[in-house]
């Protein structure tokens, strides 16, 4: 059995490559012979009419990337990804993500898709900032659709902030929503691998209403109920997702479900905790090729 790791071609922090790192060495302590590489390679192409290329063979890849277009060329061609390609889509775009869980039981931010502009010249109206304004009130999250390690998401305190913040967002896919914080600058991650929840931590920046350890924050070991555990193993399950993290705000009415991330970082997890997150990713991932499910 041979696996690949792949990894964003444009992307190679220290700590972005720690848990694709992780797996590729707890796979090969399992006997998988697993090689880590980055999606700069151009494995497929459209010719003749037809999708030609490969990756040789590999039995099957964890993908650690969100470039769709070679996560749903290699499964056309008949390979196994983990995550599968419509997952990590679907998880890439948080508005999606919400789409997705919405009526599945799960607790969620209030939200509000933002509308789309094709048009560089035009701009956003008063009647869309009075919209928000009477859906939220302030504080408010402006937050892009696509983006890791808490970029691209605002946190606006009025309306001139309001408005260019949506001015800046304008021709993107973004979303407005309730801001959730009985305890600023923290949120909670379940690590989820092979359907169970196998850890949570609290993370916390104490200058950020953003709590990504990335940018700053830091993180302990968090007792989450069963309640929040449940709801992590669900939106894997809804989403089709083999490993993820799952992040939880903390409101004064208890957690409220607000991102997936299909290729999570782990490193603070696994710091925290002590779980070897890692070991749980590998042993989903080859419990999932013993079953073959897809």
């Amino acid at each position: 059995m041979k696996a690949l790791i792949l990894t964003n071609a444009y992307y190679a922090a220290e700590e972005y490559l720690y848990a694709p790192r992780r797996i590729r060495d707890e796979l090969r302590a399992r006997g998988v012979k697993t090689e880590l590489a980055a999606n700069d390679f151009f494995p497929y192409r459209l010719s003749d009419g037809g999708l030609r290329g490969g990756f040789g063979d590999v039995s099957f890849i964890i993908y650690y990337d969100k470039d769709k277009y070679v996560a749903g060329a290699a499964e056309k061609a008949g390979l196994r990804l983990y995550n599968r390609a419509e997952a990590i889509a679907l998880a890439d775009d948080k508005f999606s993500t919400l789409l997705c869980l919405a009526d599945h039981g799960i607790n969620l931010p209030r939200t509000l898709p933002g509308l789309l502009n094709y048009r560089e010249e035009t701009h956003v109206g008063e009647a869309l900032l009075d919209k928000v304004e009477s859906e939220f009130g302030y504080p408010v999250v402006v937050k892009e659709c696509y983006g890791s390690l808490g970029r691209g998401v605002r946190l606006v305190k009025n309306r001139e902030e309001l408005k260019a913040a949506a001015e800046s967002v304008r021709l993107k896919p973004h979303l407005f929503q309730e801001y959730v914080g009985a305890r600023f600058g923290s949120d909670v991650r379940v690590m989820v691998a092979g359907g169970k929840a196998i850890g949570a931590v609290e993370r916390h920046s104490p200058n950020d209403f953003r709590a990504n350890v990335s940018l700053g924050g830091s993180a302990r070991r968090f007792d989450a109920d069963s309640e929040t555990l449940r709801a992590a193993e669900h939106a894997a399950s809804v989403m089709g997702l083999t490993f993820c993290g799952v992040d939880f705000l903390i409101s004064e009415n208890g957690l409220i479900l607000n991102e997936v991330n299909s290729n999570p970082f782990f490193g603070g997890f696994e710091k925290a905790t002590g779980i070897n997150a890692a070991g749980h990713i590998a042993d989903a991932v080859l419990s999932a090729e013993n079953d073959r499910t897809f």
